[in-house]
């Protein structure tokens, strides 16, 4: 094995918020899996996520930077050729790499899967090689220019209806059996590995198989449940508390899945030497609203059902355990950096940062997790669509069209807003966010706003010059013209 480094399973379960999850305490039988590896595991109880959504979230696990930093964001879906990946540094150390996927943000054509050499990911699993092909083609084609991001838009909403239309009704099969199976065989091929998948089945739409659904939802039929959260966040359609119970008992079915196929892969090493000397990371990107706030889906808001995420952390020098400091996921990079010895080819490595280290979080604001929300403009295309067909017209000045940044610590959370008035809660007596309080009135809120504050001066403050005009349209060649074309994007 590299000197001194260890191999790494790191585990993303997609749209998972934390508090569905046995080992932080919910009432339903969801993961006994992780329970069992929870009592080896070091269980982090204030881990922010630095974005409410997959792209911004994974680029900075990836590359150890805030969104500001990466910018890879729905103003700009692409990770710059300029900046080195996680996968990048643990690959040059000499260790095998692979990335088994099928969220449609986790692809080359965003760059995020630089630097594994083997993967299998979303559009890979597309009937026929011109959709692939063309979205290859094309998505490098509109991120060449600063103009044409509307169209990479437009491009990432065709995937994420693709993605909706191999994953539901008939429940087309859960592609979580095939990762597992995918990362199993990559284990029992190589010596020294990271190993790195994302788990789908918890982002709608929730088709979870019969089995879980049964246990979790009975009687419930998934295609009789509202299934687009755009419906619901435009005001298109209603859901009542029964309805969200049930796409509640769905969800949950879909995490009693993920755990169980997880069981599986954990088994599995366990019985081939592959356990004892490996990192393994479990944790969320983001969570998911059920109507909490008005709200569904993971949109629009930055609320912590969305950004305070679960993470475990198995490693033979972590000693097992609860912890209530402030962590980050961003801080995951400088771990597996840790874990496996490489030397960062991007981000310098910090020990402060790594979640091994006993400095850790050893630095000015430690205490604090920063999120960044960009403008979502794949979504409001999206949530356009669904208002005009019901004849409805969304405010501009409204949370749909507003940037959003947060500072959180344990006992507080201060949310700048852009368009609508500023949030923040006192965690610790009101962990729902459900009134907000001034920073006049409160210490507590008033320092983390001062924090936020110097973090958006370091970060960059000015969401004016991250105004992104016009569509691209007239720059385009005729080739990438006609492509748009037989898409259907273009009359």
């Amino acid at each position: 094995m590299t000197e001194s480094g260890r191999n790494v399973l790191f585990v993303v379960m997609d749209t998972v918020r934390k508090d569905h999850l046995t080992p932080y305490g919910y009432h339903r039988p969801t993961t006994p899996g992780l329970d069992e590896f929870a009592e080896e595991a070091r269980i982090y109880e204030n881990c922010v996520a630095q974005a409410p959504w997959t792209l911004p979230s994974h680029a900075s696990m990836f590359t150890g930077l805030y969104p500001s930093d990466h910018r890879a964001t729905q103003e700009d879906p692409y990770l710059p050729e300029d900046i080195s990946t996680l996968a990048q540094s643990v690959s040059d150390a000499g260790y095998a790499t692979a990335c088994y996927s099928s969220n449609a943000w986790i692809t080359p054509y965003t760059r995020l899967t630089a630097g594994f050499d083997s993967q299998d990911n979303f559009f890979e699993v597309m009937p026929g090689d011109f959709l692939s092909g063309t979205l290859a083609n094309l998505w490098q084609k509109v991120n060449d220019s600063d103009r044409m991001r509307k169209v990479a838009n437009r491009l990432v909403e065709l995937g994420n209806d693709v993605h909706e239309y191999f994953a539901g009704a008939e429940g087309a099969d859960s592609k979580t059996p095939k990762v597992v199976d995918q990362t199993i065989e990559f284990m029992g091929e190589n010596e020294e590995f990271l190993a790195f998948v994302n788990l789908m089945d918890a982002h709608l739409p929730v088709f979870p198989p019969e089995e879980y659904r049964e246990e979790f939802a009975p009687g419930v039929d998934p295609t009789e449940v509202c299934q687009n959260s755009k419906e619901y966040n435009s005001g298109a359609r209603d859901i009542s508390e029964q309805e969200f119970d049930d796409i509640r008992g769905l969800y949950d079915a879909e995490i009693r899945h993920i755990d169980a196929q997880l069981t599986r892969l954990f088994e599995w090493m366990q019985r081939n030497g592959k356990w004892e000397d490996t990192t393994v990371v479990v944790c969320a990107d983001h969570g998911e609203l059920h109507g909490e706030h008005g709200l569904y889906g993971h949109e629009f808001c930055i609320y912590d059902p969305l950004v305070n995420v679960p993470l475990l952390v198995k490693d033979p020098g972590l000693e097992p355990g609860r912890e209530d400091r402030t962590v980050e996921l961003l801080d995951l990079y400088h771990t597996v950096l840790d874990a496996t010895n490489a030397r960062a080819l991007g981000e310098p490595f910090d020990e402060t940062r790594s979640l091994l280290s006993a400095d850790y979080r050893e630095f000015a604001d430690g205490e604090y997790g920063f999120v960044e929300y960009h403008r979502p403009v794949v979504e409001l295309k999206q949530l356009e669509t669904k208002a005009g067909e019901a004849g409805i017209t969304l405010a501009e000045d409204s949370r749909y069209y507003s940037r959003m940044r947060a500072a959180r610590r344990t006992d507080g959370k201060y949310i700048r807003n852009e368009r609508i008035a500023d949030e923040a809660y006192r965690l610790d007596d009101d962990p729902g966010e459900t009134t907000s309080v001034s920073p006049e009135d409160d210490e507590v809120v008033a320092e983390v706003e001062a924090t936020l504050a110097a973090f958006e001066d370091r970060y960059g403050g000015d969401w004016d010059s991250m105004d992104v005009d016009g569509d691209g349209l007239d720059e385009m060649s005729e080739d990438a013209k006609a492509r748009l074309q037989d898409l259907g994007y273009m009359e």
